[in-house]
């Protein structure tokens, strides 16, 4: 399996801008630059769609690892936060924060943890990423 995404730039790389696609059409032309992505101005950058992409992968991870344990989630909910920090002349992605919030009835907490650590090591974005990976919960 191979899932594409094509990125277009103009311009320098403080005052140029340029666009992001992928082949599903979930990204069109989304547009990034600078200003998206170190001044918080509308549009995507690197950082936040890999920081979509663990919170996506490990959440259906924890799924496929509760499905297999016997239990079914009523709500997983993650957030990841990715930090970018200076290193040299350029910049790192040193850390993915995962903060989980789950309801599966019927798991006492320590296997429900169990499951959650497994998920958050095994899941692929996981396994790309050379970062330092945190993951909190709360399960209700």
């Amino acid at each position: 399996m191979n899932r594409k995404a094509k990125a277009a730039w103009q311009g320098t790389g403080k005052d140029g801008a340029g666009h992001l696609t992928t082949d599903s059409g979930v990204l069109s032309a989304t547009p990034y630059s600078f200003k998206t992505r170190f001044e918080n101005e509308k549009g995507t950058n690197p950082e936040e769609l890999i920081a979509a992409a663990h919170a996506g992968c490990f959440t259906m991870a924890l799924a496929f690892q509760l499905q297999t344990a016997g239990f079914t989630p009523t709500e997983l909910s993650t957030e990841a936060v990715v930090t970018l920090e200076p290193e040299g002349a350029g910049f790192k992605i040193s850390k993915s924060a995962l903060t989980l919030a789950a309801k599966v009835p019927g798991i006492d907490s320590a296997k429900f943890e169990e499951l959650a650590r497994a998920a958050e090591k095994n899941c692929p974005v996981s396994k790309v990423l050379n970062a330092e990976i945190t993951m909190n919960f709360t399960l209700a």
